[in-house]
């Protein structure tokens, strides 16, 4: 397919995801918006791909959302217009998807694009990478989960001070955070993104998704209630063949061959 805004490939199991508005740092506007979207469905109904990586490339994932769009916007407009919505829509595409989504992330990741980084599965960011939520310095705030997300992940106090002063935190200090899984060197970034996810292509991809799922729900409940959907999910994927293969691959010494079912 062809897109205004992003760039797509499938590489070694892999849909990448590139956001294309360089001449702008790729602000988020409603056309990116919809077409990452857009281009996550399409890729998790593709049976070639097993994983989804979306980036900006190695210099900047995205600096914001397209202010130059918004500024002339008022409540009223902003309520009735679509964009919300489509923003809405494409986080929900991510965070919909079975298959798992990595963020690589090098440069500016701020307001909506450190919000998109967290609707992802995890974040790899290049040593380069900067995440932050400025809308206060434009008297704004967060809207599409930098109050919620950012806090959920680093925990009250950081989100608050980042939310409130807008300051950025580098790369070291997400990691120490726990915002992101890991730092790579700027220059092998998209290289490790896509080392990590065609491994995670390579896995039965029925495990990999009830082992998503599981570690979504222990986000949401209660340790009792996620222990209990973890041990259902276990013992369901001994109704999978990947399963027996694995076991029998281990059992043999040699390399398992997964069918996916």
């Amino acid at each position: 397919m062809s897109y205004q805004c992003i760039l797509t490939e499938v590489s070694q199991g892999v849909g990448i995801i590139t956001l294309n508005r360089p001449e702008v740092m790729n602000a988020l506007n409603a056309t990116l918006c919809r077409e990452v979207g857009e281009a996550v469905d399409r890729f998790e109904a593709d049976e070639a791909v097993g994983c989804i990586i979306i980036t900006g490339g190695n210099q900047v994932f995205a600096a914001g959302a397209d202010i130059k769009e918004m500024k002339d916007q008022s409540f009223a407009d902003l309520h009735r217009q679509d964009f919300p919505r489509i923003q809405r829509d494409c986080w929900r595409a991510i965070e919909d998807a079975r298959k798992p989504v990595i963020a690589a992330v090098a440069g500016f990741a701020l307001g909506g694009g450190c919000e998109l980084t967290m609707a992802c599965d995890f974040i790899i960011a290049a040593d380069s990478a900067k995440f932050g939520q400025p809308e206060i310095a434009i008297g704004t705030m967060p809207g599409a989960g930098g109050t919620q997300r950012l806090t959920k992940a680093i925990g009250k106090a950081k989100a608050m001070e980042m939310c409130l002063t807008g300051r950025m935190m580098d790369a070291e200090e997400a990691e120490r955070a726990g915002l992101i899984a890991r730092i790579v060197p700027a220059e092998t970034l998209a290289e490790q993104a896509l080392k990590t996810a065609s491994k995670i292509a390579s896995m039965s991809q029925p495990a990999v998704m009830l082992i998503k799922e599981s570690v979504n729900m222990a986000v949401s409940c209660s340790l009792d209630d996620g222990m209990r959907f973890e041990r259902r999910a276990f013992e369901a994927t001994f109704a999978f063949e990947d399963c027996s293969e694995g076991m029998n691959a281990f059992a043999e010494k040699r390399k398992p061959v997964f069918k996916n079912r």
